[in-house]
């Protein structure tokens, strides 16, 4: 054995064979059909059984849902390719640590703690999802899209046991996460398939004219939502996963590349999952919205239930269910091990499988309150909003600090536990957006873009002024 493998095989054993500290080495580089498996899997999946169902509780139209879905994803592709994988390949780090260069420990420390929440939060949105098809066959009810507390002992058993398995998976690693989505994520596909054209069939559609009468001009929102117009549904699927690509989430994922152009992969996931999965399970929605038990609901003013379970196994019966929990599955297991590396930066001397046994905890817990589900919509935008700015700061930094004149990494440079020019920006930034949401009641994913923009701006002219200081 060569002592370039000996020194690469040192280096795994020291970082528990995750690297989250050091660069992916060459021999551990992954070609595209690693990723495409991933991100198929990860986005035809369990969010797309809850998002679909709830563009229709927005009164979506036709014509929004169809074309906007199709230019929000396009954009979202665009930044993953141009940005998040074209950073990742160069240097080959996890956002936390590259962040620690820039930012400094202490700083860097709250955002890791936020974002590896954020993300434990998002992963129970998806344990709930898969609680609704294991709870089938016990007759547990089904939490509605007010609920926000458990709703029984059954639920709280069903959600704790789908919340071990997944952690357990999740804790074995990248390599254990990317091959469960590569062996599940066709057979999820299937299943959406499945459940598009049997919806279709039990609606009686036989032509695209009745298929644009489904959702026809669009509808008032159910109580409680909001109604999406066009934009709505462009910028929200663009920033639905904000954090992942122009936050830059996703360094950690494509750090292991072999060269950008894997980036593109995410298309799969997006116009499978958040194309035609989203299509599909608002089909499944709108069969069940035509039942006597959701007239009843809306006869009485309150919005029907919202549970991925029962609508696929309406559909396809038993692997409605099977699809369901994989689904869920699928979210949850590279989700819960994005939240162990955050956490992992925080807590260096334990394991990655030890944080990422307690990113799965949290998972869990938050899995046994419906409300992250039901309301995932605004759940999503409120997220991305939060952490997608700290992802302009590495990529202001990444093209244009030769150009401005500031140091790179500047904090481990110059040895800095806080940096002032990242805390400055984003805090400006994530204020005065914040506030024009509050107060003007705008949509917080139409605010996304201008925070993203401002905070990357600001962090360029507040590191000029800091290091010429220094």
């Amino acid at each position: 054995m060569s002592q370039y493998h000996q020194e690469e095989e040192m280096l795994e054993h020291l970082t528990g064979g995750e690297f989250e500290r050091t660069p992916v080495p060459q021999s551990r580089l992954k070609g595209w059909k690693s990723f495409i498996g991933m991100y198929a899997g990860e986005h035809a999946a369990g969010t797309e059984f809850m998002i679909g169902p709830l563009f229709l509780t927005a009164g979506v139209s036709a014509f929004d849902l169809i074309v906007g879905l199709l230019l929000g994803n396009l954009l979202a592709v665009l930044s993953w390719r141009f940005l998040t994988a074209e950073i990742a390949v160069k240097n080959r780090l996890t956002l936390y640590y590259q962040l620690e260069k820039i930012c400094g420990k202490t700083l860097v420390t709250g955002y890791n703690l936020a974002n590896g929440v954020l993300f434990c939060f998002l992963a129970g949105a998806m344990i709930t999802v898969s609680a609704t098809a294991v709870g089938i066959p016990f007759d547990m009810p089904m939490p509605k899209l007010t609920d926000t507390l458990p709703n029984g002992t059954t639920w709280i058993v069903i959600v704790i046991l789908i919340g071990a398995l997944i952690s357990i998976i999740a804790a074995k690693g990248y390599d254990t996460v990317s091959k469960a989505a590569n062996w599940m994520s066709p057979v999820i596909v299937v299943a959406f398939i499945a459940c598009g054209v049997v919806a279709l069939d039990q609606l009686g559609v036989s032509s695209f004219a009745e298929f644009w009468k489904i959702w026809g001009e669009g509808s008032d929102p159910f109580p409680g939502q909001i109604k999406f117009t066009f934009w709505h549904v462009v910028i929200w699927s663009w920033f639905a996963n904000a954090a992942m690509h122009v936050g830059m989430s996703d360094l950690s994922v494509f750090r292991y590349a072999k060269e950008a152009h894997s980036g593109w992969t995410t298309a799969a996931g997006m116009y499978v999952g958040h194309y035609m999965a989203w299509i599909a399970a608002a089909l499944l929605y709108a069969v069940y919205l035509k039942s006597p038990e959701a007239q009843a609901f809306l006869n009485n003013g309150e919005a029907p239930p919202v549970a991925p379970g029962p609508l696929a196994h309406n559909a396809i019966g038993i692997f409605g269910i099977i699809a369901v929990v994989l689904a869920g599955w699928t979210t949850a297991n590279p989700t819960i091990y994005r939240a162990g590396l955050a956490f992992q930066a925080i807590l260096p001397k334990l394991s990655t499988f030890k944080v990422t046994l307690l990113a799965g905890t949290i998972a869990t817990i938050a899995g046994l309150f419906p409300a992250f589900a039901m309301k995932l919509l605004g759940f999503v935008a409120l997220y991305g909003f939060i952490l997608a700015p700290f992802g302009a700061v590495i990529v202001f930094e990444h093209f244009y600090h030769k150009r401005v004149g500031i140091i790179k990494n500047y904090a481990e440079v110059a040895n800095l536990s806080f940096n002032k020019s990242v805390f400055w920006a984003w805090a400006v930034s994530f204020g005065i957006f914040y506030f024009i949401s509050i107060k003007f009641e705008v949509f917080l994913s139409f605010v996304t873009l201008p925070a993203w923009l401002l905070c990357g701006i600001l962090f360029l002219v507040f590191s000029k002024r800091f290091q010429k200081r220094s």
